[in-house]
């Protein structure tokens, strides 16, 4: 999964108090770290029900299963869910802007976590209206939250050089891991086995008890958490205001048209959005290349970041959809009992950040290893590994697809096999974009180019929303192997040209 946005600051202020720690760290930590955490067990629990309730009660729902939801194709679903996780990351962009310009990180977060709660609520109330406004409140509250909480670890420490700043990051990054594990044993088991609504209402009781928790341990965050680095000035605030109005004006004019001809149809939706999941990425990166601020080495770099770009929008693209035409194979075609103990599909969503707590080691002893030989692989060679391992893992997808062809239950173990290579890939590819692109930054985009890197998820999956949209059966053998050779040859492509991308990188490794 990929992992909550790390914004580098590089000048920070002391640690908040020099009292009582947490495994050797502020006490800060603790507080951001339960706060990710439950915010986690959020998410993942409501986006681990989200393509089978879409689907209960329709055509493509598995025999037997619980009703109540809104019947929608498989295929419906996929796109609705692929926007949905497009978004979450898009809007952690003006989710930073709001932190920097106008609220303040703590602020910002605190009503990012309360939205996010009221969209679980939301979701927690029958109707397709609902569940609509209540997806759009999560979406938003997350952007708030995810550009902000790790500023906050990083305000809790002394500068980029304290020692200890490493850890502190890694030990946040087990509490998500911890959520997303959680989540879908919890809230996935309330969801799918008793009550849809009531598995969403579990989520917003999770986002509760981390906000309570996060209001009440605001005390031992840095006082430089509720600053507001570059605030607007009054006029720029009406500007601001004055723009988003008039363009809200014309998207309700326009629905206001279509819905009056009797045109409307889920699409006038999802494939705007979609359309501007794809547009705001490419235009965002066209505008930095073109920067003419930017020094002839800058320029240069960012050449050699496009290449990671589009190969982690092709990684994401299939990696994202674990939530939608996995979990609709689990739900289906595996069987759901192992030894004779039987369990939901939604389970399943435990097993990547699972694996991802088994394997996260293991890589970071692996690439210091070979670092103390020499050996350790550049940022293209692992970039290329990890779209290999990415297209191998739906080659192997297609093993138990044609084996359930004629409606045989497979084994578990090939979905557990399937997430462990994707895991891998992600593990070659998430921690090291996020370095790399804290290194190819140009120093005027220093603090929001870890926000680009997360729109390569949007684009990702915004393709795959357009491609659901369009009618495609993500599920189909042959658009599997399609998306399979797609990452195989971009691997490829990337591994052929690794001298001249580590030349684009200039003096980064």
């Amino acid at each position: 999964m990929a992992s909550s946005q790390t914004k580098d600051a590089a000048r920070q202020a002391n640690p908040a108090d020099g009292g009582k720690t947490f495994f050797g760290h502020p006490r800060g930590l603790a507080t951001l770290f339960m706060t990710e955490m439950w915010e986690r067990f959020s998410y993942y629990g409501m986006r681990a029900l989200l393509v089978l309730y879409l689907i209960s009660g329709g055509p493509d729902a598995k025999p037997g299963a619980q009703g109540g939801g809104l019947a929608m194709t498989m295929v419906t679903a996929s796109a609705i869910y692929a926007v949905y996780v497009a978004m979450v990351y898009l809007l952690a962009m003006p989710g930073g802007w709001f932190g920097d310009r106008v609220w303040g990180p703590r602020k910002t977060v605190a009503v990012g976590g309360f939205t996010v709660m009221a969209g679980h609520l939301a979701l927690a109330i029958p109707g397709q209206g609902m569940f609509f406004v209540g997806l759009g409140l999560v979406a938003i509250g997350s952007g708030l939250l995810k550009a902000n909480i790790s500023t906050m670890v990083g305000h809790l420490y002394d500068g980029p050089q304290d020692p200890r700043r490493d850890g502190g990051f890694t030990i946040f990054y087990i509490g998500i891991n911890l959520g997303a594990f959680a989540a879908p044993l919890v809230i996935g088991t309330i969801g799918q086995s008793v009550n849809w609504h009531l598995g969403f209402a579990a989520a917003a009781l999770g986002m509760g008890l981390g906000l309570v928790q996060f209001l009440i341990g605001t005390r031992h965050l840095n006082p430089r958490s509720s600053m507001v680095p570059t605030p607007l000035a009054a006029e720029e605030r009406t500007a601001w205001l004055r723009k988003g109005l008039i363009w809200l004006a014309v998207a309700a004019a326009f629905y206001a048209v279509v819905v009056a001809t009797g045109t409307f149809t889920l699409n006038w939706a999802l494939v705007p959005i979609a359309l501007l999941g794809l547009v705001i990425p490419i235009s965002v990166l066209v505008r930095i290349k073109r920067d003419k601020e930017l020094t002839e080495t800058e320029q240069i770099k960012v050449s050699g970041y496009v290449w990671f770009f589009v190969a982690a929008a092709v990684f994401w693209m299939i990696f994202d959809q674990a939530g939608s035409t996995l979990s609709g194979f689990a739900e289906k075609n595996t069987a759901d009992h192992i030894g004779g103990i039987g369990f939901p599909s939604t389970w399943f969503q435990s097993v990547n950040p699972l694996w991802v707590m088994a394997l996260a080691p293991v890589f970071a002893w692996a690439w210091l290893a070979l670092a103390k030989r020499a050996k350790e692989p550049g940022t293209p060679v692992k970039f290329a590994m990890a779209m290999v391992l990415i297209g191998a893992s739906y080659v192997v997808f297609m093993l138990p697809m044609q084996m359930s062809a004629d409606g045989a239950k497979v084994s578990p173990m090939w979905l557990v096999g399937v997430y462990m290579i994707q895991t891998m890939g992600e593990l070659c590819l998430s921690p090291v974009g996020l370095s790399v692109t804290t290194k190819l930054a140009p120093q005027k985009y220093a603090s929001q180019m870890l926000g680009v890197w997360f729109l390569a998820v949007t684009a990702g999956d915004c393709a795959v929303s357009l491609l659901s949209s369009a009618g495609v059966d993500l599920s189909g053998i042959g658009v599997l192997a399609g998306e399979a050779a797609l990452a195989v040859l971009a691997g490829i492509a990337v591994g052929l040209n690794r001298k001249k991308i580590a030349a684009l990188m200039g003096d980064v490794h």
